[in-house]
């Protein structure tokens, strides 16, 4: 199993969560992978992907070279274009810019590899009697579409697009998470609907159930006493918060209503739309109800940074918690009530999925992956997209009608359990592999 990047997005944790799952499924796996090993940071592979078989690329002195994409080894480029990051994005670099990384690829039985990356060249070099089994997560997508619309945007784009083409023309079968996926992939990457797999994320039911925590303890530690928010420019722990902030998370009536954001800080997730519309509903509140954002990873952002968001909207509240391990997730999602995700082009919503699993009703928009996961009326409340006040409708409703968001949780952990759970998609995953050397040894076949 492949990944050039290093453990920061969803793909990492689809990658670990079924690698663990596959065992149960007959398979052995050993995951090729991006790494930051600095102490005291996110990104290390080893830590992330612990009790697994996993073979690490270290990115870390790339990042203190003056320029990393031309250290040894170089950073992994990446498929979105932030002004100043040190992984700038594929199409403006040239063939020479990276490094290609492979282990004993030969002798594997299957090739997992996620995304469209330069491991698929590797692959084709050092393992070309190997099938590959390409598994999509969206975000190549993403690039591939502004290249159409721009192709000149970027020195390379054309050449880039024409290698992500090829890399998934190589693959016997292509996952993906969701069944909007497969008409862009197909469009885009010019294959046949037939070479498309639907095999959506999923969860561990053993970490992601519904459970109590100390509520109170656990915001006073994320908030005031280990505080992870970050400012712009500033490292993590820079945003920090007084024991008095915490009055937000309790009020006359006792607990309040928490409302979570987790994931990246990426323009399309619109974190900026989301200060708005909850500045706008929050009057409309029948009680307070905070609005905590988990994630961010330090130093990444695009578009308005959601502390700036916070100062020009001036709405009260709206606490940053930083980011945080994959493991603690599960305790914020049970000091929580609702998820939230405003994003516009999220390809699949694996926050979605796991907070349901923990019980929680999710808002989230109607378009892409979120929209198959999310039923609107009863796992939740679907919204359209980059629309205000159908979003600051949707929290007015989830924070005054607590029967109702109950119902809708309890009905999103059902669904959760019976559609995503990592075991049983991995049972799928392996007969996606069985079927992938079943073609492969036939075109072999044909061949001789």
């Amino acid at each position: 199993m492949g990944l050039a990047f290093f453990p920061r997005g969803g793909s990492a944790h689809v990658a670990r969560n079924l690698a663990a799952a596959l065992g149960g499924a007959g398979w052995d796996v050993t995951i090729l992978t991006g790494s930051l090993a600095r102490a005291g940071e996110p990104g290390n592979a080893r830590e992330f992907y612990a009790g697994l078989d996993v073979r690490p690329q270290d990115f870390s002195r790339a990042l203190e070279a003056p320029d990393p994409m031309r250290a040894d080894p170089p950073m992994h480029p990446s498929y979105e274009d932030r002004p100043g990051a040190p992984d700038r994005v594929f199409a403006s670099l040239d063939d020479a810019d990276f490094a290609l990384q492979s282990v004993d690829a030969a002798n594997a039985d299957i090739l997992h590899l996620h995304h469209l990356t330069p491991i698929h060249e590797a692959a084709r070099r050092v393992a070309p009697g190997v099938p590959i089994v390409g598994h999509l997560h969206g975000t190549e997508l993403l690039m591939l579409e502004e290249i159409e619309a721009d192709p000149r945007r970027w020195a390379y784009a054309e050449a880039w697009a024409a290698r992500l083409r090829a890399w998934a023309g190589a693959c016997e079968r292509v996952i993906v998470q969701s069944q909007t996926l497969v008409a862009r992939a197909g469009a885009l990457l010019g294959l046949d609907a037939g070479r498309f797999v639907l095999v959506p994320n999923g969860f561990d039911p053993k970490t992601f159930k519904p459970h109590t925590v100390d509520h109170r303890a656990l915001w006073r530690r994320a908030l005031v006493d280990e505080p992870r928010g970050w400012a712009p420019g500033e490292r993590a722990g820079s945003v920090r918060y007084d024991v008095a902030d915490l009055e937000a998370f309790d009020d006359d009536q006792g607990r309040t209503p928490v409302l979570l954001y987790v994931g990246r800080f990426t323009e399309v997730k619109r974190l900026p739309l989301l200060m708005e519309a909850y500045g706008h509903g929050r009057p409309g509140f029948a009680r307070r109800a905070p609005l905590v954002l988990v994630g961010g990873f330090p130093g990444e952002w695009e578009g308005e940074h959601p502390l700036e968001a916070i100062r020009r909207t001036g709405v009260p509240d709206v606490f940053l918690a930083g980011w945080h391990t994959h493991r603690e997730l599960p305790e914020f999602l049970a000091a929580s009530d609702v998820v939230v995700l405003p994003s516009v082009r999220e390809q699949f919503g694996q926050v979605l999925v796991e907070a349901m699993a923990c019980g929680l009703p999710a808002i989230a928009v109607d378009a892409w992956g979120p929209a198959d996961i999310v039923e609107h009326g009863e796992t939740g409340w679907l919204v359209e997209p980059d629309d205000p006040i159908s979003l600051e409708n949707a929290l007015v409703h989830a924070v005054n009608c607590p029967t109702e968001r109950r119902r809708r949780g309890e009905r999103a952990a059902v669904e959760a359990r019976e559609r995503y759970s990592w075991p049983a998609l991995a049972e799928d995953v392996a007969a996606v592999y069985d079927a992938a050397r079943s073609s492969f040894s036939g075109l072999l076949g044909a061949g001789a």
